[in-house]
């Protein structure tokens, strides 16, 4: 049995004492730069065009990956999680960057392992660097061809393969934990937490996981068709810090859905919602302090322990969710009745 680690610790009483404040999105950020295709390649010797690979700036432009972290920070963010969502073998073939995939991690890490650092230091809070994982552009539960649904362009011990690598640079990198975001199939997140079983198993040294669920429709599943409770009672067995909703919607839109898992999840749970839905242009419109009062009310109901920002939310909007929770108790987490819990596409309970 390995024990939990400092950090690990450390973070399961402060999440115990507070609603902890996540980061929000670092490609909103970047677009917000203006940067142009030279920005993203910089010195690196590629054919393909790197406009759009936010990943990368990790490696070309630190600063300013630095700098937007610096800002979450200020915003009073306690958890910075890396810029590394599409940082894995997959999705950079798209950039024809899979042999950077490691420098690119390691880089991520590194960065906000020292912003954090720095702001810890500054005022004595502890702050927690979790290495990000997107769902990559492949899904393991779905075919893409309609006439052939038993075909997968990938398959279990390969996402797992890809996710491994991924998480070995983020962990050399000097992250915390893993998160496992953006879920939209299940076992595309089961794979990744399986990677990190395995590393944690090679180092003999904790390797904990948060998992975050996304919704791809307003009657609460995601795109492999599961519901929240059928995803929690598929992925329980990893022990996750945290579990919970990122993206999908605004707040408005989650709310059921965060009473649903609150309601029936026995881990701390981590929300981080959209800056309300999109408009006709593809942009949030919702102001910072509208988030920030759904958030309170989410917190005065003690349906979350921590939360944070996903598209379209800026560190304003962090700001106000960080002084919309801070006077407020975290959710008590529940003693779950044993029973027998099953899930397909639905969960199942027999007590």
């Amino acid at each position: 049995m390995i024990a939990p680690s400092e950090a690990e610790a450390a973070f399961n009483a402060a999440i115990a004492e507070r609603i902890l404040v996540k980061d929000g999105p670092y490609g909103t950020a970047v677009q917000a730069l203006g940067l142009v295709e030279a920005d993203y390649r910089g010195q690196l010797s590629v054919n393909l065009d790197q406009k759009g690979n936010n990943d990368v700036l990790n490696i070309t432009r630190p600063e300013a990956i630095a700098g937007i972290a610096r800002a979450y920070l200020d915003a009073g963010a306690d958890i910075l999680a890396t810029n590394s969502f599409n940082a894995n073998a997959i999705s950079q073939a798209d950039y024809g960057l899979e042999h950077l995939v490691g420098d690119i991690n390691r880089a991520a890490a590194r960065i906000l392992r020292a912003e954090a650092d720095a702001a810890t230091a500054r005022d004595g809070r502890r702050r927690f660097v979790v290495g990000a994982l997107g769902p990559t552009n492949k899904t393991l539960s779905l075919s893409p061809k309609v006439e052939d649904p038993g075909y997968r362009e990938v398959d279990f011990d390969g996402v797992k393969a890809v996710y491994r690598e991924q998480i070995d640079a983020l962990l050399e990198g000097g992250v915390d934990f893993i998160l496992i975001e953006t879920v939209f199939d299940t076992l595309n997140a089961k794979a990744a937490a399986f990677a990190a079983m395995e590393a944690e198993e090679a180092r003999q040294r904790r390797v904990p996981v948060m998992l975050s669920m996304t919704l791809t429709d307003l009657a609460g599943r995601n795109l492999s068709g599961q519901t929240v409770e059928a995803f929690w009672t598929s992925i329980a067995h990893v022990k996750p810090l945290t579990v919970g909703l990122n993206c999908s919607f605004g707040a408005t839109e989650l709310r059921p859905h965060v009473q649903t898992l609150a309601a029936r999840v026995d881990s701390p749970i981590l929300v981080y919602p959209n800056a309300g839905l999109p408009n006709d242009m593809g942009a949030y419109d919702e102001l910072p302090e509208t988030t920030g009062g759904f958030i309170r009310d989410w917190a005065e109901q003690g349906l979350i322990n921590a939360v944070g920002g996903c598209c379209g939310t800026t560190p304003a909007h962090i700001a106000a969710m960080a002084r919309a929770v801070a006077d407020l108790p975290p959710r008590a987490v529940p003693v779950l009745t044993p029973a027998l819990r099953l899930s397909g596409l639905e969960a199942a309970v027999f007590a």
